[in-house]
């Protein structure tokens, strides 16, 4: 049983040690045009200095800090993100984006209802606010009127303070 137990190690460690010069070798010689372009760190290091802050190099333990912000999905909030899918479960989902905040579904009728509706909804900020929800609302005939689109937004607002409610109890 041991020397089964080595056999497997040593040639294990062989293959490794085979295998691991393999990525660095370059079929072709001819040498890469220079293009004059900052590095990736100067354009992220520019682009956080402008929201104000400036990004530190991280570590492994960063994954052990606390968050900025749990209710946070990608760059939207996430409780407005599960009360769009709640409220509007009764529409079938075709895409979804949770790092540009977008859902879009395709025809449905809401129970009760008769008439066919499509959804578009934009979640655009990580906060918690009516500014960060924009639904917008068709039926097959055209847009929706302002009043129906306003009270689905209410309800997705309504849900989305129930579910952080909830969530602030645990």
């Amino acid at each position: 049983m041991t020397t089964s137990r080595i056999l497997i190690g040593s040639s294990l460690c062989a293959v490794m040690l085979a295998t691991s010069g393999c990525g660095s070798l370059r079929g072709n010689s001819q040498p890469r045009q220079r293009v004059d372009t900052p590095p990736a760190e100067e354009i992220f290091r520019d682009l956080e200095a402008e929201k104000g802050r400036v990004r530190s190099d991280s570590t492994i333990w960063d994954i052990f800090k606390k968050r900025e912000d749990p209710g946070r999905v990608g760059a939207v909030n996430r409780y407005l993100w599960n009360a769009s899918l709640d409220v509007l479960d009764f529409l079938p989902v075709q895409t979804v984006d949770p790092f540009s905040g977008v859902i879009t579904t395709g025809y449905g009728t809401p129970p009760g209802g008769g008439r066919a509706y499509r959804a578009t909804i934009l979640i655009s900020d990580p906060a918690l606010d009516a500014r960060s929800l924009n639904l917008a609302l068709h039926t097959r005939s055209g847009p929706v009127d302002p009043a129906t689109v306003r009270a689905i937004e209410d309800a997705i607002l309504t849900r989305a303070r129930q579910l952080r409610r909830q969530d602030s109890r645990l």
